[in-house]
């Protein structure tokens, strides 16, 4: 794999750390800024949002840019937002320090994503994809833990302060390893628009909303379940995590490199096991080892699902897949969005800590009938000999810039 996919998975690292370290430094900054809790739940959600309308927003920005160019902006804003919310002088000013963070996530890695798939032959665009998305889920592993240890010892600031450093190394790595590659030619903006309406690139997205929103309705809710049903210390939540993103490292990992081979099929095993994993959670949590095991294969499914997914809508939208992939990346947060409202819904209906699971493994399987309808409207058109975008048809429209020297 080109070292470029190192820079890219730094920036991954970077971005993951401070999506998800807030959760485990919010009691500490709602102190020092007097606001409660629920309130300063709100650099959570600002963050969610400005993922979801950044992602599309920098994207169209960027559509002028040369790719390299456009992920050192976004870097740059990631590294601006850090650092304004480590020397945050009020809850407000934070706040807008996690917004303009936030605006480089879901271009950075739809943006990413493409670059990634270019920098390999056509047979390991999937595994370059899943490579870039190994540094978001090291975060989960490594990077959250330690920003909250840090931050609980340190003070948070100093986490922010960190993380705001890792977005200076990702932006050095894409400077220095990352090919300067022009912009495709005859690619404007209508014709990334365009790519949105291709029934393939919507049924993909749709997947990802409800297939990643699974895990979402059951994570989102861990703490509460682990607690008061299967009878973990609060202590223990954290390690319960790092079991989480193991899977999540495995799992993306395992998806990369079969969906290279076989990626419908793949799409069928991981949604099809997710949802019968998170069906069996109710059960499950009621036991402790038999809690963590199923955690973990919650994260290594879910995740398992991210390369195929991402890499069905560059094959599909191959002509102009920038803004495609970077919407499919505000697509997870719509998703986790949505799980956790349904989750949170269920528990206030009075049916308990375990009920957000049921909702996962419906919104899983609802995702598997979708990857289904999604593939038979694929062998229609191949059947009345309608060409079917793939690899090939990819690597056609854009070459690959493996052999650019530097």
């Amino acid at each position: 794999m080109p070292l470029a996919l190192l820079a890219l998975a730094i920036g991954a690292f970077g971005i993951g750390t401070t999506e998800f370290v807030i959760m485990g430094l919010l009691p500490q900054v709602a102190h020092e800024f007097r606001v409660s809790i629920p309130t300063g739940g709100l650099l959570v959600t600002g963050y969610a949002l400005g993922v979801m309308f950044g992602a599309p927003l920098m994207t169209v920005l960027g559509t002028k840019v040369p790719r390299k160019r456009m992920l050192m902006v976004l870097m740059g804003l990631f590294v601006a937002g850090n650092l304004l919310s480590a020397v945050a002088p009020s809850f407000a000013v934070m706040l807008i320090g996690r917004v303009v963070a936030s605006l480089a996530h879901g271009a950075f890695f739809g943006i990413g994503s493409v670059v990634a798939a270019d920098l390999v032959a056509p047979d390991k665009k999937a595994g370059a994809i899943a490579m870039m998305f190994t540094g978001l889920t090291v975060a989960n592993v490594v990077g959250v833990p330690l920003g909250t240890l840090v931050g609980q010892s340190a003070g948070w600031r100093v986490t922010f302060a960190i993380v705001a450093a890792v977005g200076v190394l990702g932006l050095v790595g894409v400077a220095r390893l990352v090919p300067d590659v022009p912009k495709p030619q005859g690619v404007r903006l209508r014709h990334e628009v365009s790519a949105l309406r291709n029934i393939q690139v919507l049924l993909a997205m749709a997947m990802t909303v409800l297939g990643f929103g699974g895990v979402f309705a059951a994570i989102t809710y861990i703490a509460p379940m682990m607690t008061q049903v299967t009878g973990f210390a609060e202590g223990s939540v954290t390690w319960l995590l790092v079991l989480f993103g193991l899977g999540m490292v495995g799992g993306n990992l395992v998806g990369g490199r079969f969906a290279d081979r076989a990626l419908m099929p793949m799409l069928y095993v991981s949604l099809g096991g997710l949802a019968l994993v998170l069906a069996l959670f109710t059960l499950t949590a009621h036991n402790r080892v038999g809690a963590a095991v199923t955690i973990a294969l919650i994260g290594a499914l879910g995740f398992a699902t991210v390369p195929p997914l991402q890499k069905r809508v560059l094959d599909h939208a191959h002509g102009a897949p920038t803004l495609a992939s970077a919407v499919n990346i505000g697509a997870f947060n719509l998703g986790n969005a949505l799980a956790a409202w349904l989750g949170g819904l269920v528990i206030a209906a009075g049916l308990g800590y375990t009920a957000p699971n049921w909702v996962g493994a419906v919104l899983a399987a609802s995702a598997l009938v979708l990857a289904a309808v999604s593939a038979a409207l694929e062998r229609r058109d191949a059947g009345h000999g309608v060409a079917v975008p793939g690899a090939a048809a990819a690597h056609a429209a854009q070459p690959p810039v493996a052999a650019v020297r530097h």
